[in-house]
């Protein structure tokens, strides 16, 4: 978003996150002016734990409405982290207006609690609608993907991945962390995989998993790649000719942005299985075959795998599919609901 924001002349830009999650790291790495506050969960079985969560949170709110009442913000926009919840706050107290943007199918704690003040919200699946009171507010935008992805040069990630033109290439990740279980079956299946006619396998198995999923796939073989992590996936993602992968909101967007066929496998511990309903959202459009991660210990999930590898014209018909449903407009939209609301303050305040 901030880089949407900068392309359409807005500068000035401040990003509030947790002082120990990757966006610590990551905003500043992008130029992006980063302030950090403390927030935290809480485990709805241990009671002291969402005392301690609401102690943070109030202590986060105070320190959030000194920032606000500070750098003046035209529009206060959150994603759903729990650090929304204190600058959300902050946001009303302050007068300031706030736009929500929910990108799972079913929203999170954060914006379920914000929404009831929100001048705007902005949600990625038309099902999520109705889980707002107050519909005349919410838009459907899709979910912002970053321009890094929708320009990806399919030849350039093949070259950079040492994939020919003329070889199939399957994706596998699990996310920024990677995850065992789909590491453990993909890698373990790896002759059966590469015994479908040129199949090339690039498998991202997260930095804590490599060792590990080497082990498993034994000596490297020339069609099967494994790595840590992929710094371009855009690149990535763009040379391949089907995914492999958990249903995060933004693997998801991405995956259908650049209409990529996939196989997907939600984190059965996500809040609320939100990741099922993201998937269930892509395989209904069409453009997915959706597994329950018990169900991937099945022959059935590699015999889905190597037939689709080897099926040409149904990837096409879910690549159609999976594209008919991305949104790679949805940044854009976003920032025209920050804007509308930021406009729609200032005229109330001049008058």
């Amino acid at each position: 978003m901030a880089e949407r924001l900068r392309a359409e002349g807005h500068s000035e830009i401040d990003f509030v996150g947790t002082p120990g999650g990757l966006e610590a790291r990551l905003v500043p790495e992008a130029g992006v002016r980063f302030f950090a506050l403390p927030a935290r969960g809480f485990d709805r079985s241990r009671p002291l734990s969402l005392v301690m969560a609401l102690l943070v949170i109030g202590v986060s709110t105070v320190r959030a409405i000194a920032l606000i009442s500070k750098r003046r913000p035209d529009v206060v926009i959150g994603f759903g982290g729990y650090v929304s919840i204190p600058v959300g706050l902050a946001a009303l107290v302050t007068r300031r207006p706030l736009v929500l943007h929910e990108q799972n199918s079913v929203p999170g704690l954060a914006n379920r609690i914000l929404s009831r003040w929100a001048d705007s919200i902005g949600v990625t699946y038309e099902s999520s609608v109705d889980r707002f009171s107050g519909h005349g507010r919410v838009t459907l935008t899709g979910n912002p993907v970053r321009p890094g992805v929708l320009d990806a040069d399919p030849a350039a990630g093949r070259a950079g991945l040492g994939v020919s033109e003329h070889e199939t290439m399957l994706l596998v990740f699990g996310g920024s962390r990677g995850a065992r279980h789909i590491n453990s079956v993909i890698g373990g299946a790896r002759d059966e995989l590469l015994a479908v006619p040129n199949t090339h396998v690039v498998h991202v198995t997260g930095p804590a998993e490599h060792d590990t999923v080497l082990a498993v796939v034994g000596q490297q073989n020339s069609r099967y790649k494994v790595v840590d992590y992929i710094d371009d996936m855009g690149s990535a993602l763009a040379a391949s000719d089907l995914v492999v992968a958990r249903a995060g909101a933004t693997s998801i967007a991405e995956i259908t942005a650049l209409g990529r066929p996939s196989v997907l496998i939600p984190y059965p511990y996500a809040t609320d299985d939100h990741q099922t309903g993201n998937a269930r959202g892509v395989q209904d459009a069409g453009g997915a075959i959706v597994f329950a991660d018990a169900d991937i210990d099945d022959a059935s999930f590699i015999g889905t795998v190597t037939n689709l590898l080897a099926d040409a014209p149904a990837r096409a018909t879910m690549a159609a599919a999976a594209a008919r449903l991305g949104r790679i407009d949805a940044a854009h939209l976003v920032v025209e609901l920050l804007q509308t609301a930021a406009g729609e303050r200032h005229n109330k305040e001049a008058s």
